[in-house]
């Protein structure tokens, strides 16, 4: 049985910016397109501008999407260069790699989409970074959502198997509370399971040939739709 891999998304707070004040909502904002928003310090392109397609690494904040593998989410966080299918010229060049975490799932396939409160593709705080969450002072209540779509293939003693993974991940309203790592909504109503203390899951899919497993593994009572908090 292929196991589930941990949810890649957060990777992108690297390049956010802390909470900003309603008050800044009227100060221009500085888009991507001015050349002026760069990559932070530890990032493998650290300096460097940021560009409205999709970057080496598989990220494309302009349009709020990434496509590319699920190493490559965490490659240029981590200080290493986009991962290129070849392993063994990869880790001779950085055999550090090795050891990370996401290592091991490197040729899976992650496709992320996400709203502006999960992260713009502005900084209107003025602080050199993407914005999140903007004008709230944590991501509770902001309406920021993210859908994330994994996939790949493994072999087993029952031979090759392919599967994929799709979740919906939203942040919860302001009125929600949490009870028992359940985030229930002001009626009492499941929202979903927590995830990253903020935001709770509406919805999971998982298909594995290798398990038998299709279709829905989990539908939030509340409704999965992640533009309605």
């Amino acid at each position: 049985m292929k196991k589930l891999l941990a949810v890649a998304s957060l990777a992108i707070l690297a390049l956010t910016s802390l909470a900003a004040s309603p008050a800044l909502a009227a100060q221009a904002c500085t888009n991507i397109q001015s050349g002026k928003l760069l990559y932070q310090a530890g990032a493998y392109l650290a300096g460097q501008r940021l560009r409205t397609g999709f970057d080496p690494y598989g990220y494309n904040y302009q349009a709020h999407a990434y496509s590319g593998s699920y190493f490559n989410v965490y490659a240029n966080g981590a200080g290493f260069p986009p991962y290129n299918g070849d392993d063994a010229a990869y880790l001779a060049a950085n055999p550090a790699a090795a050891s990370h975490w996401a290592w091991p799932y490197r040729n899976d396939d992650v496709a992320m989409k996400w709203n502006d409160a999960w992260l713009s593709n502005v900084d209107c705080d003025g602080d050199g970074k993407l914005d999140r969450h903007y004008g709230f002072p944590t991501y509770v209540g902001s309406g920021a959502w993210e859908t994330n779509h994994q996939s790949g293939e493994y072999t087993d003693a029952g031979g090759n198997h392919s599967w994929n993974y799709f979740v919906k991940i939203v942040a919860v309203p302001s009125n929600a509370t949490l009870v028992s790592g359940i985030w229930k909504n002001v009626s009492g109503t499941d929202i979903g399971p927590q995830i990253w203390g903020e935001f709770a899951i509406t919805q999971e899919v998982y298909n594995d040939t290798g398990t038998g497993d299709h279709g829905i593994a989990y539908r939030s009572p509340a409704g999965p739709g992640v533009g309605k908090y």
